[in-house]
């Protein structure tokens, strides 16, 4: 059974969450029915051997560089520099000379990441003086590559900032009339050293375009805390409330409760999203499970001009938000699986906020069919044994097997 689209398919011995061994029937894209082991299929149903794997709900991927993946190339040093426009300055030197064209990069990048269990993502596509529109296209060609494994939202990022190039507010105007789907911001204070500014112009676009925010924010604890209280500000004025994500946050993480607590109560207040990466310095993830603000997971750039690590693999991923967190009982960890998973499709709008750290939706009746067979003893021992035995269903039907993609898209 390959491909994607509506239809009836009956998943045999499967593990929802873990749990008790069923046989789970597909409907039209959707959970329809959990049932005993050994259900006879349907005249004409598709059947999916699940082998006694658990089944899980497909990773939702929200924080990816599609556009500037070295995935499939020859491996390279990292030349970079320290600071985000040292590093910006490095990928612009070297995008262009790498050996595949971008358009075949993103491609190939998002086909992996399918292949290992991910069916939602949001990209970043750089927008400024030096690519034009070349980075958000090959992105936009790698989305309607896999329209049938995967949704992607992609980002119109202005990674060199608004304020330093002339001609870059234009660009990032021009790329969300050209089908970027989100308006991206980057440390207003850090980079364009005019918050207010940055920010108006960031949510201005927003408002024109009616289009939802994202605003990677690498700065330090009190500059963080200054761009988050002005994001809150903005948020609230302009009605965007459930529009804007901050990604990262790196420095509100470094924040003592005192200060973090009530930042974190806005953003329950105004449903301000939040996407991390795992990154050393862990993003408080039972806090926000806590007060329900809506956590997902990403992988940031993957083999790029920026970091040598990522492999399209979430699951890979959410080993690390476990272990960059210090989680060694089942409920936490279980819990990042929810992060990377549901809590992923929360922030892109098509899923609620998980409602506690033991919240475990999307392997029950009424929700999508957008899947993930996967073996493993246990949740938690899926995560520790990363195991190649997958099989990846989007809108119910086979999209990839054994880490490979199955069929014509």
């Amino acid at each position: 059974m390959s491909g994607a689209g509506p239809g009836s398919a009956l998943l045999s011995d499967v593990r929802p969450w873990g749990g008790p061994p069923a046989d789970v029937r597909v409907v039209d894209g959707v959970i329809a029915e959990l049932l005993p082991v050994g259900t006879v299929p349907g005249a004409g149903e598709d059947v999916v051997d699940g082998r006694g794997r658990l089944l899980l709900p497909s990773f939702a991927d929200v924080h990816v560089h599609l556009d500037s993946t070295g995935l499939g190339l020859p491996f390279r040093p990292h030349t970079g520099t320290p600071g985000v426009w040292g590093m910006m300055l490095n990928d612009r030197a070297n995008w262009r000379g790498a050996e595949a064209p971008i358009a075949d990069r993103t491609t190939e990048a998002l086909g992996r990441m399918v292949a290992r269990g991910t069916t939602s993502a949001r990209s970043y596509a750089q927008v400024d003086v030096d690519a034009g529109l070349e980075r958000l296209q090959a992105v936009l060609a790698a989305k309607e590559a896999h329209r049938d494994r995967a949704t992607v939202e992609v980002i119109a990022f202005p990674q060199a900032g608004l304020l330093r190039e002339a001609g870059s507010v234009e660009l990032l105007d021009e790329a969300m009339s050209q089908g970027a789907d989100v308006v991206g911001g980057i440390d207003p204070c850090l980079l364009d050293r005019d918050p207010a500014r940055h920010l108006d112009l960031v949510f201005g676009l927003a408002e024109k375009h009616d289009a939802p925010i994202d605003v990677h924010l690498h700065e330090p604890d009190q500059l963080a805390k200054f761009s988050a209280e002005l994001i809150v500000e903005r948020t609230r004025a302009h009605g965007m409330t459930g529009r804007v994500t901050i990604s990262h946050g790196y420095g509100l993480s470094a924040l003592p409760r005192e200060e973090l607590l009530p930042l974190v109560e806005q953003f329950a207040e105004l449903d301000i999203a939040w996407a991390t990466i795992a990154p050393p310095s862990p993003l408080p993830t039972l806090l926000l499970a806590e007060h329900g603000v809506r956590v997902g997971l990403g992988e940031d750039g993957q083999r790029d001009y920026w970091s040598p690590y990522g492999n399209a693999d979430m699951l890979d991923r959410t080993w690390q938000l476990a272990f960059t967190n210090g989680f060694r009982r089942d409920e936490h960890v279980e819990h990042c699986v929810a992060v990377a998973t549901v809590g992923g499709r929360s922030v892109l709008g098509t899923a609620p906020a998980l409602r506690d750290h033991l919240d475990r939706p999307g392997a029950s009746v009424g929700d999508p069919a957008d899947l993930l067979l996967v073996e493993g003893e246990t949740v938690t021992a899926a995560v520790m044994d990363r195991s190649p035995d997958r099989t990846v269903l989007f809108r119910g039907r086979v999209v990839a097997d054994g880490l490979e993609l199955t069929g014509a898209a």
